[in-house]
């Protein structure tokens, strides 16, 4: 007879893995991480996180710089698009995302925590789904912002993963806001 490994293991018996699934908007502070940190720490078996950061998309860069633009200033629009380097924003965005995610880590690991992680430019509550299975993770941890608008109509990030993951899906807000502006 083969022992099956199953999600209803006990956590308490210092064998194997507890994976935790951390969805973050923005990076990890060292406040947050204490604080995902401590509702694990009286588990026994080894807590590993897998932190996502979302990829900030050039082109939504773009639109946003464009839609603030005044009815007046219409007509300079196509100028500011032409000096853009489409590609030197992707590129901007991506070191920008990957120092939130070297910072994410290193917060959690200063907490005392295992944590492991990867940037994302996939829809969010897929990607969230999708490394929830990969890693047969035991729990979810969306991790934002306030956003009230969309958590009253429930189509935020968490209610969108409570419908869609078969786990305990937690939603954080986070300490620190951290909004990096960026002149086009």
């Amino acid at each position: 007879m083969t022992e099956q490994t199953s999600s209803n293991e006990p956590i308490d018996d210092g064998i194997g893995t507890y994976d935790v699934v951390v969805l973050a908007e923005h990076e990890v502070s060292p406040a947050d991480a204490a604080q995902i940190f401590g509702l694990h720490d009286q588990i026994a078996d080894e807590v590993v996180y897998h932190v996502l950061i979302p990829l900030e998309d050039a082109s939504a860069r773009i639109e946003a710089a464009l839609g603030s633009l005044g009815a007046g200033e219409m007509l300079a629009a196509p100028a500011v698009v032409n000096d853009l380097d489409l590609e030197k924003l992707r590129e901007e965005s991506e070191e920008a995302a990957e120092g939130e995610l070297t910072r994410s880590l290193a917060a959690l690991r200063t907490a005392g925590a295992t944590a492991r992680g990867v940037v994302f430019d996939s829809e969010p509550v897929g990607a969230l789904a999708s490394t929830t299975k990969q890693v047969d993770a035991r729990e979810a941890i969306v991790l934002t912002s306030p956003h009230l608008v969309s958590e009253f109509f429930h189509v935020d990030w968490t209610s969108r993963a409570r419908r869609k993951l078969g786990v305990p899906v937690l939603h954080l807000i986070e300490h620190e806001v951290r909004h990096l502006t960026t002149d086009l």
